[in-house]
């Protein structure tokens, strides 16, 4: 057997997250890594999820890092592939290339505490030893399948929205759509010009605001080139707008933006369905959405609107519960993904050979979403409770600012290893969902999204991005067990 591929760092995920990781890696003198990616081309979620209006719904002035502003954006909220082109170019540019290992699968990290060191198999059965595995995963696991009787029975095409069939031609068929959320909104009014007989099948009505996208002009393009002041300005702008209205502990925001989706169902003609667009719960208990063309799709003559639960799907068709039978072509499911795995997606074994499957039996948790109790010099990005209103590529980028302090620490201090204490982690997460449940919004009952089996809320962060911030700021080696190699 060949010997293991040696590294300081292994980094699982070439997406935003694992590509930041890398650049400030670089930034900070630190060229030992590698970047593990089972796709063929960097990108990640924006790489994978190429279905029909496929877009950003974070203005990308804020979306984008910190350190590599783009002004060529075509407008606020820029399609897919000028998100994945943008991140393949800043890759390139930061000098990552070298460090990439694409359509490399990790199956499995196992923690050796005799050498202090990460051991990871590789699909193919090559090794790679590190000291230190950074999890860039992110929150977007598997794509999730409903478990509808007789769906695998269809005789039909049929794909997940995550999984676009670009080969196959919806023109004149009868579709339908399973779903009716973040994809759903995007891709519905692409497709529903093409097809004969679009039913979209929906089990809850979700909130649906319009958004300011007017592409930009060449002259406000080559004004952000010129003065890239403008940009940084702009950036802020956006961040404290965010920062100050999406506050979950201040509600008068939540008001107003329902005010605003109900103003917004007003372009839908038909008052009944309009009122099964109409969400029953409070703005914010459920991801909310943003389009300016989803919810007035239901105007068309050719789409309908399902809100009777699925009973069964036949070879032909989909039976709703009430017993009609519509006959269907292709079924296009936009049911989203696993939203509440992390890095359990792989084999990961900690100390004493701990599965963090088993760890987290009860639910993902960890200290500042970063790391987690048994399991020596792992950091994660992305990880539980650190989803939040704004950028989420302003949380890596703190999350990654935390990290790189703490590597300082542990190369100062000489030790071999760190593992955040067992009592740290319990109390930082018992206040944490203390805060949580505090979240008014979040009590409505619709929020399955965001909450275990056990009703415990593993995705959420319950505050500004400031907040998370400060606190990771006033962070550092004594929240950790540390050791040496033999000591």
């Amino acid at each position: 057997m060949s010997q293991p591929t040696k590294t300081s760092f292994a980094i699982i995920g070439a997406g935003a997250g694992g590509l930041c990781a890398g650049i400030k890696l670089l930034e900070s003198g630190r060229d030992d890594f590698l970047i593990f990616d089972r796709e063929t081309r960097v990108g990640g979620t924006w790489y994978r999820n190429d279905y029909p209006g496929a877009a950003c719904d974070i203005a990308a002035h804020l979306y984008c890092y910190s350190f590599a502003p783009n002004p060529d954006w075509s407008r606020p909220f820029p399609p897919q592939s000028e998100i994945r082109d943008y991140l393949e170019r800043t890759a390139r540019e930061r000098g990552l290339d070298p460090h990439l290992r694409l359509g490399t699968t990790v199956e499995s990290a196992r923690w050796d505490e005799r050498t202090a060191r990460w051991r990871l198999a590789l699909a193919g059965g090559d090794e790679v030893e590190a000291r230190f595995l950074i999890s860039a995963v992110g929150m977007f696991g598997p794509i999730s399948i409903p478990k509808i009787p007789g769906l695998y029975a269809f005789e039909g095409t049929r794909f997940h929205s995550a999984t676009w069939n670009h080969e196959h031609d919806l023109a004149g068929e009868r579709v339908a759509v399973i779903g009716s959320a973040a994809s759903a909104v995007q891709f519905v009014p692409k497709i529903a010009p093409r097809v004969d007989r679009l039913h979209v099948f929906q089990r809850t009505p979700n909130w649906v605001l319009p958004k300011q996208d007017e592409p930009y002009t060449d002259e406000q393009k080559a004004g952000f080139r010129a003065h890239p002041e403008r940009m940084a300005e702009s950036r802020q702008q956006l961040y404290d707008i965010v920062e100050k209205s999406l506050t979950y502990t201040e509600p008068a925001f939540f008001r107003i933006a329902e005010e605003m989706g109900r103003k917004a169902l007003e372009v839908v003609e038909d008052p009944a369905l309009r009122a099964k667009l109409t969400p029953d719960h409070p703005f914010g208990a459920k991801r909310p959405l943003a389009s300016n063309d989803y919810l007035q799709t239901f105007n068309r003559a050719n789409v309908e609107l399902v809100t009777d639960p699925i009973a069964r799907v036949t070879r032909n068709a989909v039976v709703t519960q009430d017993g009609r039978e519509r006959e269907i072509d292709t079924i296009i499911l936009a049911t989203g993904f696993e939203t509440q795995q992390y890095v359990s997606v792989i084999d990961v074994r900690g100390r004493g050979g701990r599965s963090i499957r088993e760890a987290w039996e009860k639910g993902p948790e960890a200290y500042f979403g970063v790391t987690t109790s048994g399991f020596p010099n792992l950091f994660m990005l992305y990880g539980p409770n650190t989803n939040g209103g704004n950028s989420i590529i302003l949380m890596l980028e703190f999350q990654i600012e935390y990290m790189l302090r703490l590597l300082g620490e542990i190369e100062r201090s000489g030790v071999d290893w760190i593992d955040v204490r067992r009592d740290v982690m319990d109390a930082y997460n018992e206040q944490l969902q203390k805060e949580l449940e505090s979240i008014e919004v979040w009590q409505a009952g619709a929020n399955d999204y965001y909450r275990t089996a056990s009703g415990r809320i593993v995705t959420q962060w319950p505050h500004c991005f400031a907040v998370y911030e400060e606190r990771v700021d006033r962070d550092d080696l004594s929240s950790f067990e540390t050791g040496r190699v033999g000591g």
